[in-house]
């Protein structure tokens, strides 16, 4: 298992030019004091890790020499660029200060700069890159070269100030072919912010999705999904913030809680707002459920616009459906005076359009596994291409919404979203194969990651006593699910 370096060693600043700056801050005068007169230093701040300009950055120099008692500062503009002006003849260092360097945990190089003759000087200015910033905080082996790395603050979302003690945990899917079949394993890395709520985590995979979690006592966000970039670098701010479970009224007044339980929803003080519209021409779309994930509710307007009342604060997951267009999954944080949230939908045309079948040809590979012939059998429900396209599945959990028999519930946790199968000692999970290789307790969500509901060409389910005996996987106590791609 990859080790995460400490966190709460790094809060690194520009410490030698604020000792520097510090020394001579009792000698600056304003430039207007100085005669329009010297050389001038200027170039672009770059943030290498965005490979974009920097626009805000705090530019400073101050004098080298010994005794020197001299300091200019300046701002860089929407395109990073930035301008020293009235310099004497002398020997200088100069640096940058930026909010987005706190986030990275490492300081920014200093750089020597020499002025003769009053002649101007040109000098570009960045970030330090992901390979410094790995090196810097992973330590310099051949593991924290090869693997990604996650970087953030944690911060109170009641008042956004850094949160420490603040276990940060990271976790991904990894699937491996075995004898056995597909095996399913999530590693996870664990770190603690420090005093600044500063953290980090090493050696992630590159180029692919990961779960986040940051938790403190009774302060918590939502399991959040992040895509790390191929480069291996993600910088994420979290807040954590209270939450509390109540049962609605709707759910109270059902009646019917000795059959089903009522379902509990996630509230809080958090308010939030947005739009949703279509994405192929920017109309709302009303009517679309906006809600978060075990939270609360709601529903867009006819101008697409919504709001969330009584939300989690912190960082949460934003759930947006509207029938017949392709859901939206994003983590938002939950917070006082959060931007308005917009979402654009696709249909799921757009998402499919492309996606070209020959009935043929999935008729033979119906027939090569043995789907047909297992469905002539009578024994097991089934569902055909035509089944499932009737049912209108945005994702595979909705295939099975309503199949008696069958349900699809969120574990304890509320992280995880697993098909269920009534068996003889209440409703348990049950074997799932994909194109006839075994998934060893896989999730919902991990299946939609697989497939999709357009990919299926065909569906199976058995109870114990009647699963097919090439899927038999001795007295599990459940029975077992097939999912066929086209």
């Amino acid at each position: 298992m990859p080790n995460c370096r400490p966190t709460n060693r790094v809060h690194l600043a520009p410490f030698f030019l604020i000792a520097v700056l510090a020394r001579v801050a009792a000698a600056q005068v304003p430039d207007t004091a100085h005669p329009a007169s010297g050389a001038t230093v200027s170039g672009v701040v770059r943030d290498s890790i965005a490979h974009a300009p920097l626009a805000g950055a705090t530019v400073q120099l101050v004098g080298a020499d010994s005794g020197t008692r001299f300091g200019r500062t300046a701002s860089s503009d929407a395109f990073g660029r930035y301008t020293l002006a009235n310099l004497p003849d002398g020997h200088y260092m100069i640096g940058f200060f930026h909010p987005m360097l706190d986030s990275l945990g490492v300081e920014p190089p200093l750089r020597p700069v020499s002025i003769e003759g009053q002649r101007p000087v040109h000098l570009d200015l960045a970030s330090p890159s992901v390979g410094q910033v790995r090196s810097a905080v992973c330590g310099g082996s051949s593991n924290a070269d090869s693997g990604a790395i996650v970087v953030g603050t944690v911060r109170d979302a009641r008042d956004r100030t850094p949160a420490t003690g603040v276990a940060v945990t990271g976790e991904w899917l990894e699937m491996s072919f075995t004898r056995q079949g597909l095996v399913r394993r999530m590693p996870h890395l664990v770190a603690t912010t420090g005093e600044n709520g500063w953290f980090a985590l090493c050696n992630v995979p590159a180029a692919g999705t990961m779960a986040l979690t940051a938790a403190r006592g009774e302060d918590s966000t939502d399991r959040i999904e992040l895509q790390v970039p191929a480069e291996g670098f993600l910088r994420r701010e979290l807040y954590i913030g209270p939450s509390r479970t109540v049962i609605t009224a709707e759910e109270a007044q059902r009646g019917d809680t000795v059959a089903r339980p009522p379902r509990r929803v996630r509230v809080g003080d958090g308010r939030l707002t947005g739009t949703v519209v279509r994405i192929a021409d920017g109309r709302p779309l009303p009517g679309a459920r906006v809600g978060i994930e075990n939270g609360p509710q709601t529903t867009a307007n006819e101008r697409g616009e919504w709001t969330l009342a009584n939300a989690p604060a912190g960082t949460r997951m934003l759930d947006v459906r509207g029938v017949g267009y392709y859901p939206e999954s994003r983590p938002v944080d939950v917070v006082a005076g959060a931007t308005p949230i917009r979402s654009a939908l696709f249909t799921l045309t757009a998402m499919l359009d492309t996606v070209k079948v020959s009935a043929n040809r999935l008729r033979f590979d119906r027939d090569r596994t043995g789907f047909e012939a297992r469905r002539r059998s009578g024994v097991g429900h089934y569902l055909t291409p035509t089944d499932i396209a009737r049912r209108g599945a945005i994702v595979i959990a909705d295939i099975f919404r309503s199949m008696p028999g069958v349900r699809v519930e969120i574990d304890p946790q509320g992280f995880e979203k697993r098909i269920m199968i009534n068996g003889p000692f209440g409703y348990c999970q049950p074997s799932i194969y994909l194109d006839g290789f075994r998934f060893d307790s896989i999730s919902a969500g991990d299946l939609d990651g697989w497939a999709s509901p357009g990919r299926l060409s065909g569906v199976e389910i058995y109870s114990e006593a009647s699963v097919p005996p090439q899927y038999q996987q001795g007295m599990t106590g459940c029975g077992t699910i097939l999912l066929w791609t086209k």
